[in-house]
């Protein structure tokens, strides 16, 4: 087998084993793949733009023609030098010229790197190059929160910006389920601190709070103004539309914090309407009226155990994906039916 151990998957991508000419990268993380596809792309060739040195290539056409990619995986370049060809997995089996690859691989000067979803270990092209010796096989898993936490510091240190602690606690909450996605909210972020030097948690909610363009609204709205039969609803629609159990999970956590800021605002002597204000961003007037039962339902004691509580749902899912969705479920309708408690 010659499946690379996760611990040593990014070392492997930046400088690839020139003895395994033939790379499939997969996964269920798609932004990672990607990620790690470019950085053995950019290991491997001089000049990506270079047609001559680099040759892309889609898994749907390689079902008909196999013979295409040894060719290219043997072609040299008009003017000599490093090679690579990019595969791209489509929606047909192209297994057919992976065998032939495998059969005859390339030499070091050139490299293969085959980009796919998330292959079991029986599917044909990932059994294949794991035992091939010329191959190595990257699976590519969603981060784990200690990921999460290196690619956050990572990303801040790069934009010379430092995190208050409970503002990097709350951004790894939030981040997950695809890599590429992960980095675009820290550069965004990055972005919008400039030169203020420090992140603090109301930037953090600022900016990341536009991924409730998810369209999960409905469903945490529903969650937290004691709607279980909806929470039902909306869960199976945000699954169907392929929503990471993770992202369910951190815009409720993000409506969790947000309820209990604006709770606290009243419990000081402030009227529901100024606390509506507090939301970032505003709340849509669609949303309002649940907004407002949450509000007036909740007490900041009982929120702080749900912020808890969510909190110890997200790394849950991370520590078990395989239930992730179960997780998610449960935590979503605990919080309607705690709603539905009042006092």
């Amino acid at each position: 087998m010659v499946a690379i151990k996760p611990a040593d998957i990014d070392a492997f991508a930046n400088r690839p084993d020139p003895a395994r000419p033939i790379v499939l990268v997969c996964g269920p993380d798609a932004g990672l793949v990607r990620e790690r596809v470019d950085a053995i792309v950019k290991s491997a060739v001089d000049d990506p733009g270079d047609p001559f040195a680099f040759a892309r290539l889609d898994g749907d056409t390689l079902a008909d023609e196999p013979s295409r990619l040894v060719e290219e995986a043997h072609t040299v370049p008009l003017f000599g030098g490093r090679r690579a060809v990019w595969v791209k997995a489509g929606a047909r089996n192209f297994a057919a010229a992976v065998e032939m690859l495998v059969a005859t691989p390339p030499g070091a000067d050139c490299r293969v790197v085959i980009e796919a979803g998330d292959l079991k270990k029986t599917a044909p092209v990932r059994a294949m190059c794991e035992k091939a010796a010329a191959a190595a096989v990257l699976v590519c898993y969603a981060d784990t929160e200690r990921d999460l936490a290196r690619l956050v510091d990572e990303e801040m240190r790069a934009a010379s910006l430092t995190l208050a602690p409970d503002a990097r606690a709350l951004l790894i909450s939030l981040l997950g389920g695809d890599r590429r996605a992960s980095r675009s909210e820290l550069q965004k972020l990055a972005l919008y601190v400039g030169d203020n030097g420090r992140v603090e948690a109301d930037d953090v909610l600022a900016v990341s709070a536009d991924a409730s363009a998810l369209a999960l609204d409905a469903l945490v709205d529903a969650a937290f103004a004691g709607k279980p039969a909806d929470v039902e609803t909306q869960f199976s629609k945000a699954r169907a539309a392929g929503t990471y159990p993770g992202a369910i999970v951190s815009a409720a956590l993000r409506q969790a914090l947000q309820l209990h800021k604006a709770r606290l605002g009243i419990d000081s002597g402030g009227n529901m309407e100024r606390a509506m204000y507090a939301f970032v961003p505003p709340v849509h007037f669609r949303r309002k009226p649940l907004v407002e039962a949450a509000l007036s339902g909740w007490t900041s004691v009982r929120l702080e155990r749900v912020i808890t509580q969510l909190a110890d749902a997200m790394l849950d899912t991370r520590r078990r994906a395989s239930l992730a969705e179960a997780i998610t479920e449960r935590a979503m309708l605990s919080i309607a039916q705690q709603a539905r408690k009042r006092g």
